[in-house]
């Protein structure tokens, strides 16, 4: 029976069923619990089973990034700010709030009319007045305001991007923890598998108790993984329909394997996108043509500003004739406030420079980061593909075959199944690294890629 078993079984799950088969045969009694077939190893990164279908179609990231755009009520709040902030320029640029005025003179009591008809001192007058900002004055400040909703608008474009990278971050880590829930589960049915063979070999006399023992602290230990993993999932997901957003008990979100490719746009490319397109630095550019609007205008806050005023007055027309009084006035800003004023001005031209070139330098620092993070996960994901994840699988198989023979024990048989886990786990986290280095490039850059 031990030469059938040792020349049939090269995969470790027909391995085991051969085990437990002969430790039913020898137990007393007739053997009327069969075996049940068993699962052959599955290659690391497959959801399901072959054969077993998904519970839902997987949806994919630019579907739930346009229902995004159109819904996110961070988005839709950014735009309305723009919209609001383009209404300044015109408030801004406007002339001053017109005055209308109605006058009564009396004389001799308070009583209205008094001395109407015998004093040409009482009299009844209707005016207005206008202020008229210096010349240019009004067309600076309607400047300053175009350049806030310039500021705004490179705003909206910030807010977007950093929604739809918490978004793909989302996705991406959803992606993942449904990849390594479905490693983790298929892997707890060999540990079992491990611990019922274990088990068919202490009742024999051929194992120990602590072999079993073993196998079930190991199975106790990915229940962990798998509630943890849940955990995880219902995080990201409520994250993702924050975003979209969806009501958080509806259906669960299924996203598409995860996948690896090389960077399609050469290192210089992408650092020379970042330079021109982050909406990071467009936003600094536009705060820095602000503050240089706000010098012009305390520049020309110098300047005077004038004042017009018409009064008509009128007295009893039987007796004597109206009056009519037309006044100009200058108002002369004092100097030294106009002067801390200009000053402040320009500090913060200077300061908003300094801003934009940080930020500039911090933006191509993050794409460089993320450049080197994209390559090496694409080249750590090739090794463990071709490399490692086979070796280990192989390492495992002769495993089998050597503890049938007796010529390995228990514990190097698990630890080879265990390294088989650790190395699925660990390539899927590469992938995520990977699809969220380029996330954030895009997120800096301001440009998705191709």
């Amino acid at each position: 029976m031990n030469v059938i078993c040792v020349g049939v079984v090269r995969r470790y799950s027909r391995f085991l069923g051969c085990w437990i088969l002969l430790g039913f045969l020898a137990l007393p009694g007739d053997g009327r619990a069969a075996p049940q077939e068993q699962q052959q190893t599955r290659p690391a990164g497959v959801i399901h089973p072959p054969g077993e279908p998904s519970e839902a179609a997987p949806t994919p990231l630019s579907v739930l990034i346009e229902e995004a755009e159109k819904n996110d009520p961070a988005i839709l709040a950014a735009g309305e700010a723009v919209r609001a902030a383009s209404q300044r320029p015109a408030q801004a640029s406007a002339l001053p709030n017109p005055h209308f005025m109605a006058q009564e003179f009396t004389v001799g009591s308070p009583k209205p009319f008094a001395g109407w008809t015998n004093s040409d001192f009482a009299y009844l007058g209707f005016g207005a007045s206008q202020e008229l900002p210096y010349p240019g004055k009004r067309r600076l400040r309607g400047a300053v305001a175009e350049r806030e909703t310039d500021v705004r608008r490179q705003n909206v474009e910030m807010v977007r991007r950093d929604e739809i990278e918490k978004l793909k971050a989302a996705y991406f880590r959803l992606a993942y923890l449904q990849q390594t829930l479905a490693i983790l589960q298929h892997n707890d049915a060999l540990v079992q598998e491990i611990a019922q063979a274990a088990e068919a070999r202490y009742r024999v006399g051929r194992g120990n108790q602590q072999d079993l023992l073993k196998a079930q602290l190991q199975h106790s230990k990915i229940l962990r993984e798998i509630s943890v993993n849940r955990q995880e999932s219902g995080e990201a997901e409520a994250e993702a329909k924050r975003i979209l957003p969806r009501p958080q008990d509806s259906p669960d979100i299924i996203a598409e394997p995860l996948t690896i490719a090389p960077l399609p746009v050469t290192p210089a490319a992408l650092l020379a996108r970042a330079r021109e397109q982050s909406p990071d630095i467009r936003e600094r550019g536009e705060i820095i043509r602000k503050s240089e609007a706000e010098v012009d205008l305390a520049q020309r806050e110098f300047r005077p500003d004038f004042g017009l005023s018409y009064i008509w007055q009128r007295t009893d027309p039987a007796h004597y004739r109206a009056y009519y009084m037309f006044t100009f006035d200058v108002n002369f800003p004092r100097r030294k406030p106009r002067e801390a004023a200009l000053a402040e001005a320009h500090s913060n031209v200077e300061r908003a420079r300094r801003e934009h070139e940080t930020q500039t330098q911090e933006a191509l620092a993050e794409v460089k980061k993320q450049i080197v993070l994209a390559q090496a996960s694409d080249e750590q994901a090739k090794i463990y593909r071709e490399g490692l994840i086979p070796q280990a699988q192989a390492t495992f198989e002769a495993g089998t075959a050597a503890y049938e023979s007796g010529r390995e024990d228990f514990e190097s048989l698990l630890s080879a199944a265990l390294d088989v886990l650790n190395l699925s786990l660990e390539y899927q986290q590469t992938l995520l690294d990977h699809q969220l280095a380029l996330t954030r490039i895009e997120r800096v850059t301001g440009a998705l890629l191709p």
